[in-house]
């Protein structure tokens, strides 16, 4: 059972920036695709960004191209979420996830084998 925990959620303005970590074993990184999604109140979870095989490829929702940057640390075995330039409709708790080889396409919550408890982020105007 692989453990993901995020932290680094908060409260900001429009405006500001967050950055979130996903601390995972060392088996996990090895194994599994890492992904940030996101659930805003009322909707359902959805992508925000990830990894592709390779640790290297890197993919984004159009919601947050541009403003988002996900990176990792392969010898402390954490992702991380850089957030920036931060909008009320980012608003919401954000989920780190596993995803397990040939389970899916990178965007898909159903590809994801393992979740994080997610973190709160808030963005006020």
């Amino acid at each position: 059972q692989a453990q993901l925990v995020e932290s680094g959620g908060g409260s900001v303005q429009a405006g500001g920036s967050l950055s979130l970590s996903c601390a995972a074993s060392a088996r996990t990184f090895s194994s599994y695709a890492m992904g940030w999604f996101r659930q805003a109140p009322g909707k359902e979870r959805e992508f925000v960004s990830g990894f592709g095989w390779s640790g290297v490829m890197t993919s984004y929702s159009d919601s947050v191209k541009g403003r988002f940057t996900i990176s990792r640390d392969n010898a402390k075995f954490t992702v991380f979420l850089q957030m920036a330039n931060l909008r009320p409709e980012d608003t919401g708790v954000y989920y780190c996830a596993a995803r397990g080889r040939g389970r899916g396409a990178i965007y898909s919550e159903s590809a994801y084998d393992y979740w994080g408890r997610g973190t709160q982020v808030t963005v006020s105007s």
